[in-house]
């Protein structure tokens, strides 16, 4: 399957909540898309069915396919900590996560594309590679050819979030990913156990 590029609103109302950010559309519709999808008396979902539909939301909150989202799971599972919360810390380790809350992009999709395109810089050298691991300590910039340009001026303008394990000069469009961040300082809202247990069996 190929990174999905349809409407965000029909996804956001998959999962009854606006997955993508701020969407008008679905507070006028946030129930389910179909025939159906109104439907009061729609039937009880399986474990496996409530498990997947996590799994669903967290790939496409993240933006990450398949095969990089086991890989990911598979890396944290060998890991010291808890599983799950070390899968969402490397979701939001990820180069166009940390770019997207730096306000530098209004959405991931937008992130990963000035990623992609070679706008941001990463210690101070171009990194073009969505999917790059952050450590702690690196800092991730606008490059000097990139900084007037319009879409990064007014994502910036319009971006309020703060993050405490991530700092951010509007002056140098420039910013440090601090640390790692715990579970309770990601935002986002995803039943991790969920996708653990999926994966488990």
């Amino acid at each position: 399957m190929a990174r999905y590029t349809g409407p965000k609103t029909k996804i956001a109302r998959k999962f009854g909540e606006p997955i993508f950010g701020d969407d008008k559309s679905f507070e006028k519709k946030n129930y389910p898309p179909g025939q159906h999808g109104n439907n009061r008396r729609r039937g009880k979902k399986s474990e496996y069915a409530i498990q997947l539909m996590e799994k669903q939301k967290a790939k496409y909150t993240y933006g990450i396919l398949e095969k990089q989202f086991r890989n990911l799971f598979e890396k944290a599972n060998r890991s010291k900590g808890v599983t799950g919360e070390v899968l969402l810390q490397l979701c939001e380790s990820r180069l166009d996560n940390v770019v997207y809350r730096m306000g530098v992009a209004p959405s991931r999709r937008g992130a990963r594309q000035l990623v992609s395109h070679r706008h941001i810089t990463v210690n101070g050298e171009i990194v073009n590679i969505p999917s790059y691991t952050l450590k702690p300590g690196d800092v991730v910039g606008v490059r000097e050819k990139s900084k007037s340009l319009e879409v990064i001026e007014n994502s910036l303008a319009n971006n309020s979030s703060v993050y405490e394990w991530i700092t951010w000069n509007t002056e140098k469009k420039e910013g440090s990913f601090v640390a790692v961040p715990e579970r309770i300082q990601i935002p986002e809202n995803i039943k991790e156990q969920l996708i653990v247990e999926l994966y488990s069996k």
